[in-house]
């Protein structure tokens, strides 16, 4: 059985040396925080009534989780934690639920009623489980995976398609900011026997998107609609924030974070440059306590819910562009910035602690339609763990 005490112990302070003591402090910081989220993960596990039960969301003022199944878009999430958690404590408690709850959404890589979310979903908890694992079985499933992704790519527009379901009602090829942060299935599969053809979609998309998806101070449009036949930009607006002309927090977000991988992925310096400017309007709005409203320009100010997913996944992206970036003082800033945002985080303000067995509170998912408000999230949880599993690897010198 999976209890709090899985997590590692805490180092004690006094027993470094006097000349390591400030680099030992930090380290020790970012293993409190994830000893806290190995504590809550121990709460949920405990608590989950199968492994098609899968941890979404926790509404304010509640504290036990609303569980959804393997086809929703935030499935890969509570698997890809755990296996964040293995890797930190090497608990094999937590492996085999990794295992067992990855397994349950294989059947997403084979399906004709594929959406664009499986890069969401199969690549936080298969890629995750082959990167700690090497599991052949994991790779398979992750090539068909990038195979059903790579059908909904449209050549004509450039881009793969968004909300499949949503085409006749929005009347086009639809492309949302989100769908960047699933080429990082195709990149994977490009280089693991899928091909190059995966890894020119995925650029493709990340050059369509560059210059459709953002307006010229770097804000992002959440959607852009595309005339399926000639490629040509219908419209640029937003499903989820507050208007189109408006900055949703989460989905620039993950332009930051999109575009960064880009980098990663293809050393093309244009993509670094990008992912700079995306990250500098984003950190240049935020708010006096360090924590994006939902929407940089919501009308109720400061009384606006917050959004801890868009924080924890800048914090993420950040740590990584962090090491990226050539000029010393932008990566210090990038790097100080990622730490502020983790520190905020993890204060009793944001942390979920003893009022659920989340790790956040504060996020929000669609604020437009009414749901998840100032919620904890799956997603949430999930870049909040890999940010501060990133941030300890770069305190260990590893990159």
């Amino acid at each position: 059985m999976i209890t709090a005490s899985s997590g590692r112990s805490l180092l004690v302070a006094g027993t470094t040396l006097l000349v390591a003591a400030c680099g030992a402090q930090k380290t020790n910081l970012a293993n409190s925080h994830l000893d806290y989220c190995v504590a809550q993960a121990a709460k949920t596990a405990a608590a989950i009534p199968s492994y098609d039960s899968i941890p979404r969301t926790i509404a304010t003022g509640k504290d036990r989780w609303r569980y959804v199944n393997y086809r929703d878009w935030t499935s890969g999430f509570w698997p890809g934690t755990l296996w964040y958690l293995y890797e930190y404590t090497k608990d094999t408690a937590w492996k085999a639920k990794a295992q067992a709850f990855t397994n349950t959404l294989r059947p997403i890589a084979f399906s004709k009623a594929g959406d664009h979310d499986i890069g969401f979903q199969l690549y936080c908890s298969y890629g995750n489980g082959y990167r700690l694992t090497g599991d052949t079985a994991y790779k398979s499933v992750m090539l068909a995976a990038a195979d059903t992704l790579a059908t909904l790519f449209n050549p004509v527009a450039g881009t793969i398609l968004s909300w499949p379901h949503e085409v006749q009602h929005l009347g086009g090829h639809n492309t949302i900011i989100d769908n960047m942060m699933n080429l990082e299935l195709l990149f994977w599969a490009a280089k693991n026997g899928g091909g190059q053809r995966l890894y020119d979609m995925a650029v493709q998309h990340a050059n369509t998107t560059m210059k459709n998806h953002f307006r010229p101070d770097f804000t992002s449009y959440h959607v852009v609609v595309y005339d399926t036949i000639t490629g040509k930009v219908i419209r640029q607006q937003t499903h989820q924030g507050y208007a189109d002309s408006t900055m949703w927090a989460r989905g620039q977000a993950w332009g930051i974070y999109g575009y960064t991988l880009m980098y990663r992925e293809t050393k093309d310096t244009t993509y670094r440059r990008f992912a700079q400017s995306v990250a500098d309007v984003w950190l240049q709005r935020l708010p006096q306590d360090g924590i994006p409203y939902w929407d940089f320009q919501a009308p109720d100010i400061p009384r606006a819910p917050k959004d801890a997913s868009a924080a924890a996944i800048t914090a993420s992206a950040l740590l990584e562009l962090s090491t990226m970036a050539t000029d010393a003082a932008k990566a210090t800033y990038y790097r100080q910035q990622a730490e502020a945002l983790l520190t905020a985080l993890s204060s009793n303000q944001y942390q979920a602690r003893h009022q659920s067995p989340a790790f956040l509170l504060h996020a929000t998912g669609h604020k437009p339609n009414g749901s998840e408000i100032d919620a904890s999230i799956n997603y949430a949880d999930y870049y909040y763990i890999e940010a501060l599993t990133r941030l300890r690897q770069l305190q260990e010198g590893k990159r």
